[in-house]
């Protein structure tokens, strides 16, 4: 009986010393790496920037008989600061913008010998701004506040008469904006702008009339976000 037991707590040693070096052996698992977590991007947060664009207007100027202003158009610049605030794909943000303008243009009346000139020399707006993300592509609406400065000129046989005024009113549009990387975007966007109506009166009673000054947009832009 004593020769089993000892056998057997002779085969359990073995067993147990070839336990310890197998698991003293080299594993071929290699080592495990630690997993990369990409940030997940988001719209929320300040930003900065510059545009460029083209713009053209409408003058209505019921009340000027014979006479209508000409549409003026040219080129348009300027920056932007801005806020979005981002909730799920949902994004909504608040912006504004100044820009300087040279839009002009003149018509004149050879029958009567009347000049008439109008100028956009600089504007801006404050609006909000909604849109609606797939990652790095963010289409959106804006709406809000405009302001400019207009410039109204008339000259007849019986006399002139000069405007220059900062008029107020609305503006609608839409745009595109795309994130080529975490701080940098583009966007292109399309603004209608109505400044709303002026009165304009040639001294001597020969002319009075509103004058509403409209006009679109079309301008791309960068911005530079925190």
């Amino acid at each position: 009986m004593k020769k089993y037991l000892l056998s057997g707590v002779a085969a359990l040693g073995l067993l147990a010393a070839g336990a310890a070096s197998a698991a003293d052996l080299p594993s071929r698992k290699g080592p495990v790496e630690a997993p990369i977590y990409v940030p997940v991007f988001t719209w929320t947060g300040f930003y900065v920037g510059a545009n460029a664009g083209y713009a053209w207007g409408q003058i209505d100027s019921a009340g000027l008989g014979v006479l209508s202003f000409k549409d003026p158009d040219g080129f348009t610049g300027g920056g932007q600061v801005g806020y979005n605030y981002q909730m799920g794909n949902i994004v909504l943000g608040l912006e504004a913008d100044f820009q300087g303008a040279d839009l002009k243009a003149n018509v004149f009346d050879a029958v009567n010998n009347i000049t008439a000139s109008n100028e956009i020399n600089w504007w801006g707006t404050v609006r909000a701004r909604a849109g609606y993300s797939f990652d790095r592509f963010l289409p959106y609406v804006t709406g809000g506040f405009a302001y400019g400065n207009v410039k109204n000129k008339i000259s007849t046989a019986f006399g002139s008469f000069s405007d220059d005024n900062t008029q107020y009113g609305w503006t609608l549009g839409a745009g595109l904006e795309y994130a080529f990387t975490n701080n940098l975007s583009a966007k292109i966007e399309y603004l209608y702008v109505d400044l709303d109506k002026e009165s304009v009166s040639v001294p001597g009673g020969v002319f009075n009339a509103n004058v509403e000054t409209k006009f679109s947009v079309v301008r791309a832009g960068l911005n530079y976000r925190f």
